[in-house]
């Protein structure tokens, strides 16, 4: 059963989801050469602590699992889920963010990747694609539209680039718990799928290969890379279905779509 939001959830949820992406952009602006990526989870821990939030990730628990990273910080041919480590950023990289915050029992979930300075044009032009695919899917979030018309329209993006859209994770519906039904893959046929209602509020979050779709999973057991070590881009809006145009949560300064 999808969850429908009331009127104070969702004014709970705009909190939250401020929160979050206030952080991510205040996380952006620390990703430069030379530092690690321990140091800016660090950084975002105590941000967290200063915006009287918590994260969303740390202690997640999958199986026998249990997250150790404040956020979720991924280079390069990693899509998601990367822990933060002695690694040092270089110059050229992609950086992934993915954040999530607790706020009042309220869940806001956002994130971004982030160029440091110049990198290839086939990766700027793959930072792109998944940023439009990402307008493209919320822009079909529509009231009685379907789950299937978000997935459709991200894959319509990533192919029509030459690019591969990862089918292992997917989007999600969000509010209380991280990880609430429906399930929101960046795949997908035309109407087919749960029918959107106002209230539903969604983790729309295109991953997309710029090589082949497949995924590996690294020894840390949460990492999840490309297994041709092509770039992979990921952004992610928690999006809210309304009577009249989809509201984007997590919509604000640096972590806006474009």
């Amino acid at each position: 059963m999808i969850p429908i939001k009331s009127a104070k959830e969702i004014d709970k949820m705009r909190q939250a989801c401020r929160a979050a992406s206030e952080i991510l952009d205040r996380v952006s602006e620390l990703i430069r050469p030379g530092v690690t990526t321990k140091e800016v989870d660090e950084a975002a821990a105590d941000m967290m602590h200063e915006a009287q939030v918590k994260s969303a990730f740390l202690g997640y628990r999958l199986g026998h699992r249990v997250f150790p990273g404040n956020i979720c910080i991924s280079l390069n041919d990693e899509i998601i889920h990367g822990i933060g480590s002695q690694r040092r950023i270089q110059y050229g990289d992609i950086v992934k963010l993915d954040i999530g915050v607790v706020k009042d029992g309220w869940i806001g979930d956002t994130a971004a990747t982030v160029p440091v300075g110049m990198i290839e044009p086939r990766t700027e032009e793959l930072l792109r694609v998944t940023q439009l695919a990402l307008r493209r899917a919320i822009e079909a979030a529509q009231e009685g539209a379907r789950i299937g018309d978000i997935g459709a329209a991200i894959e319509e993006e990533a192919t029509r680039a030459r690019f591969h859209v990862v089918r292992e994770f997917v989007g999600h519906g969000v509010g209380r718990r991280l990880h609430e039904d429906p399930q929101v893959p960046n795949y997908g046929r035309p109407g087919t799928g749960a029918r959107l209602k106002p209230g539903m509020t969604l983790a729309i979050e295109p991953m997309i290969n710029a090589g082949s779709p497949a995924v590996r999973l690294l020894d840390d057991g949460w990492t999840a890379c490309t297994v041709d070590r092509m770039p992979s881009a990921h952004y992610e809006h928690t999006v809210l279905i309304t009577k009249n145009e989809p509201e984007i949560l997590t919509c604000r300064g640096t972590a806006q779509l474009k």
